[in-house]
């Protein structure tokens, strides 16, 4: 791909000891590492199933409960901060979820490299950093060139699932899906998405929860 696409900026946070220890012990056995080629999904869950990505999954609990709900599909999470590494490392041995792994890596060069095209049954991305200033909307996720790389992941009839309680952003999502003609809107995803801080924190502020949802052609 010709733009460069980066779906995180790395901030500090504290590390608790035992997300620590999760990291250490946890993500050799719960874990994925980072390949510049496509990995293979029967050799990490043993079995053919439906796959879904999840990028960005905060602390996990979202994340944790869809793949407890669904356990006909395998899920493959990435995130890069190690104190959400850890804490969804730590969710998956509690609940003995067979069907999650992560990726601790920027999800953008997982789609590109780890994730072979036409795989994917869905994507689900919730509540990504919205860049509220207008100077750095450019920064945002959802761009073109994002939207592109999704749909050359996705196998058809798959769908994009996304949630943001920033209606701005919203909008710009919507029109980047609707602008890709290997895109068009559903009415629902894949699993119902369950409640998170991130909405929590958005209906207090009174800002308006949206969900959207896109099927691959």
């Amino acid at each position: 791909m010709k733009q460069a696409i980066r779906s995180y900026v790395l901030r500090q946070g504290r590390t608790t000891p035992a997300q620590k220890r999760a990291l250490e012990e946890l993500f050799p056995k719960f874990g994925i590492d980072f390949s510049a080629t496509p990995l293979s999904q029967e050799s990490v869950f043993h079995r053919k199933a439906p796959l879904i990505l999840e990028i960005g999954s905060g602390m996990g609990e979202t994340t944790a409960e869809i793949a407890q709900t669904h356990p006909e599909a395998d899920f493959i999470a990435a995130e890069v901060h190690g104190p959400g590494v850890g804490s969804l490392l730590n969710r998956i041995a509690a609940a003995g979820l067979p069907n999650l792994r992560i990726v601790r890596h920027d999800a953008a060069q997982v789609l590109q490299h780890m994730i072979a095209d036409g795989s994917l049954a869905a994507i689900h991305l919730f509540f990504p950093d919205p860049w509220p200033k207008k100077r750095h909307h450019k920064r945002r996720l959802v761009q073109p060139p994002f939207v592109s790389l999704l749909a050359e992941k996705l196998s058809a009839g798959g769908i994009v699932h996304l949630a943001t309680d920033w209606p701005d952003y919203a909008d710009q999502m919507a029109a980047a899906f609707l602008e890709n003609s290997f895109f068009e809107k559903a009415e629902r995803g894949f699993a119902e998405r369950p409640s998170t801080k991130f909405e929590a924190r958005g209906r207090r502020l009174g800002n308006p929860i949206r969900d959207l949802y896109f099927r691959r052609r």
